[in-house]
């Protein structure tokens, strides 16, 4: 990259880093040749024009009519840079007409998993060096309140348990909208390219959107639609095979991530903390029954979070690593181990928009502190 790139890209790093969900900066610069994958010169110099909150062609060519830019050209390079999963578009009827809003998109949920059709294996190093340096413990986890949430897989819950629709797997599938996208998991499949292959499953096509997530995917040839019931067998089969089940973090999530300690981002990182269990909205935890337990130690082999750990011959989970998944429990041979919910429930936002404002106005709030 010459001088004149390097500016462009360091100005739409800072501009991004000022979304809900930031990209802060590193010190090896790992994050410009992330962006130089991502956008071309001229592309990011339009990028550095786009919000959050989506908006119109208008009213991002009036940001941008100094430059010598048409509307028509600005349209054009802005649905590329949509189609090589750099920035997100949404379409609203306005009368009889369908106008496109277009908004950036973070680097997570976004942009990587975007990159679904155009993983390289630079790209891949380069992003997981990133993550590393910068981006999970100066950004995802900085305001405590997170984009996705693990709820409990169905057969670890008991008839009689009392289980509120947002963590009831089915109930969320059932009443989800459509249509529905299945798309291949971008973490196992960046594994996968870096010699690395998932150690829990052979599931690949494994992440669901939903409504105008999946028609974003569909369209962007990164996703196939499929019916409710062919959602329910691929979950159950990611159940079967012990992953986690996360939707975003919402009442009505735009996506459902089945996730492996393995390879998931997510889970990966936050698992490195001594305490993970703090970093997830989740309303349940395992518990073992000592004296109903064999030690065959199945329960340890499929937490995903090392929450689980044989003394004596005991299965004991640690509640501070514990994120209520539920994995443990349909797969105990004795039926020593039971999901429990929590006493406070965590009550997760109304929808995807209103996530992203609490997560803004959190770390507006930090802000405000650290100058205080």
């Amino acid at each position: 990259m010459n001088e004149v790139s390097l500016d462009v890209y360091r100005e739409l790093q800072l501009h991004l880093d000022k979304m809900p969900v930031g990209y802060p900066a590193t010190e090896s610069g790992v994050e410009l040749r992330i962006l130089s994958h991502l956008f071309t010169p001229e592309e990011a110099r339009i990028a550095i024009n786009l919000n959050f909150q989506p908006e119109p062609l208008k009213t991002i060519y009036r940001r941008m009519k100094k430059s010598g830019i048409s509307m028509e050209k600005l349209e054009q390079k802005l649905d590329v840079m949509y189609k090589k999963g750099a920035i997100n578009v949404g379409k609203r009827k306005e009368g009889d007409v369908e106008v496109k809003y277009y908004a950036s998109a973070p680097i997570v949920v976004g942009m990587f998993e975007y990159q679904l059709n155009r993983l390289t294996e630079d790209f891949v190093k380069d992003i997981y060096q990133y993550f590393e340096e910068a981006f999970w413990d100066k950004e995802f986890n900085k305001t405590g309140i997170p984009q996705i949430r693990s709820i409990p897989i169905e057969q670890s819950i008991e008839y009689e348990q009392s289980i509120s629709t947002y963590d009831d797997l089915r109930v969320i599938l059932e009443n989800i909208g459509g249509p529905i996208s299945l798309a291949e998991c971008v973490c196992r499949k960046s594994k996968d390219l870096i010699g690395e292959p998932c150690k829990k499953t052979n599931l690949r096509e494994s992440c669901f959107s939903f409504r105008t997530a999946a028609e974003m995917y569909i369209e962007r040839g990164l996703g196939r639609e499929i019916s409710k019931e062919e959602a329910l067998r691929i979950l159950e089969k990611a159940e079967e095979d012990g992953l986690v089940i996360q939707p975003a973090n919402s009442q009505r999530p735009r996506s459902i991530c089945t996730c492996c300690g393995c390879c998931c981002e997510v889970l990966v990182n936050q698992k490195r903390v001594s305490e993970p269990a703090q970093l997830f909205a989740s309303n349940y935890y395992a518990e073992v029954d000592e004296d109903l337990c064999t030690g065959c130690g199945i329960c340890e082999e499929r937490c995903n979070m090392d929450a689980v750990t044989l003394e004596d011959n005991i299965s004991h989970i640690n509640k501070a690593r514990c994120i209520g998944c539920g994995v443990c429990v349909p797969t105990c041979t004795s039926e020593a181990i039971s999901l429990h919910k929590k006493e406070k429930e965590t009550i997760p936002p109304k929808n995807s928009y209103n996530t992203y404002v609490a997560i803004m106005d959190k770390k507006a709030e930090l802000a405000r502190a650290e100058k205080s």
